[in-house]
């Protein structure tokens, strides 16, 4: 493990984890409509946690699409989280269990952690910034 790696432990793994959330629950609000879609959605803590107590095997880290070579359109960085399936509150008649009211806080309220997370690692390369300079 790098110094840098210890200057903002789990935080780039945060912020990953949170952008693809972000891009899941993106994909639900879109489909809102769509007979039939399931609304999706990442236990963030979950992952998190079995990230941090060592526990992401390689095949968790290979549930990402197959490539051949790194620079494909698609290529994955080897960390792709479980999407679950999300419980309907009131099922439609056509088979769509998003929600758009709860699609929506669950997005802003991502998109709150997102920023937090980005100012952490803001205020910690200031602090190496200070740390190099002697300020």
């Amino acid at each position: 493990m790098s110094k840098l790696d210890n200057a903002f432990g789990m935080h780039e793994l945060a912020l990953k984890l949170r952008s693809q959330r972000m891009e899941v629950l993106a994909s639900n609000l879109a489909n809102a409509d769509t007979p039939g879609y399931k609304a999706k959605d990442i236990d963030f803590k979950a992952v998190l946690s079995s990230y941090q107590n060592g526990a992401a095997s390689s095949a968790q880290a290979s549930k990402g699409m197959k490539v051949t070579h790194e620079r494909h359109l698609g290529a994955s960085d080897g960390m792709a989280a479980e999407t679950l399936y999300r419980n309907p509150l009131q099922p439609s008649l056509d088979g769509n269990t998003v929600d758009a009211h709860v699609e929506k806080g669950k997005f802003m309220e991502n998109a709150l952690q997102y920023q937090a997370t980005l100012s952490f690692i803001d205020s910690r390369i200031q602090s190496l910034r200070k740390a190099i300079r002697g300020d």
